[in-house]
């Protein structure tokens, strides 16, 4: 199964930066990600500046339509294109996220939550299992920004996913940032999940920026990474060894130079950054009679695309209403 090399520092490739990345070639990124999906199906401009970008640096591929969280089966016509992409450019890794994006061929076009539950963990493992398969390779997964729990839940987010990558044999992309937001939004200790995950399924760290809503944060990345979440990526490079580490900013892009300083800004950090500790609430989901895991997605989806109002099935805070919750998507 592939390995994922040791690459350093990288940010996300843009359209706004194609022609500075070739004409600048720029010696402090020392790699560049992609999202898959914008290269799948055009072969023209898109993939010549791709392959030019390719022959100067390492290129991830990083997608947000897999679904691997879907309880629907694996969608065969994207994954033979993701295939095709894969074989043409050769990334470092392959990566996409701990989610589902629809159910009943319906996409939300959105990163919706999974259920942490027994029955929806067996069917992701086989799932991945299919996936990588396929491709002939381990790919990546990222932990989720979560905004709603599931009253279901019979485990913690950091179990789930430590069962999914043991059993699934697969690797963790770790969005830093996710775990911040998640934490801060149901009243977790992030130091807990940063020590929980095994430090060598960990392939990829993502950091963003955040925007605060008083009872929740949400990720937009849209700008600068937080010092809280600097001190947190410190935390974890410090117990669990150097990463490789990407800054996103996909929402209001600033030009080229104004993001390699941002990823000089967390370099200088990730160098100079004292440990940190976290406090914080560590709360274990109570044990249930859970729902089947497909029937609780269609709950989800069938709210979110005809805004009703979500059912016992969604975990209520007094200061963060299910319907809120559930609003944020």
């Amino acid at each position: 199964m592939h390995t994922i090399p040791q690459l350093g520092f990288g940010l996300s490739l843009r359209n706004q930066h194609w022609n500075d990345v070739l004409t600048e070639q720029p010696k402090d990124v020392q790699w560049f990600e992609i999202i898959s999906e914008n290269f799948m199906h055009d072969h023209g401009y898109p993939r010549e500046v791709l392959a030019k970008v390719r022959a100067s640096y390492p290129v991830a591929m990083h997608g947000v339509s897999l679904s691997i969280g879907s309880s629907d089966p694996i969608n065969k016509t994207y994954l033979k294109s993701l295939k095709a992409l894969a074989d043409w450019l050769q990334p470092a890794w392959i990566s996409d996220h701990i989610c589902w994006t629809g159910v009943n061929d319906i996409n939300t076009h959105d990163l919706l939550p999974v259920p942490y539950t027994e029955d929806a963990l067996t069917h992701m493992v086989s799932k991945v299992h299919q996936v990588q398969n396929y491709l002939g390779q381990r790919i990546s997964l990222e932990n989720p920004s979560n905004y709603l729990a599931f009253s279901e839940n019979t485990m913690t987010e950091w179990d789930f996913i430590i069962q999914l990558l043991e059993q699934a044999d697969c690797l963790l992309l770790l969005d830093i940032n996710n775990i911040y937001v998640t934490c801060f939004n149901h009243k977790l200790n992030p130091q807990t999940y940063i020590d929980a995950i095994p430090a060598h399924r960990i392939g990829q760290v993502h950091l963003a920026g955040h925007e605060y809503h008083g009872t929740h944060t949400i990720d937009t990345h849209d700008r600068q990474v937080s010092q809280d979440v600097l001190a947190l990526y410190a935390y974890t490079m410090r117990t669990k060894g150097q990463k490789n580490t990407m800054v996103e900013w996909d929402n209001n892009i600033p030009d080229l130079a104004t993001l390699r300083a941002e990823l000089d800004r967390v370099r200088q950090f990730n160098e100079e950054s004292a440990l940190v500790d976290f406090s914080g609430d560590h709360t274990q989901p109570n044990a249930a009679n859970a729902t089947p895991f497909d029937a609780l997605m269609g709950q989800f989806q069938s709210c979110v695309l005809k805004n009703q109002e979500p059912g016992a099935w969604a975990h209520h805070r007094e200061d963060f209403a299910a319907n809120k919750q559930l609003n944020v998507y």
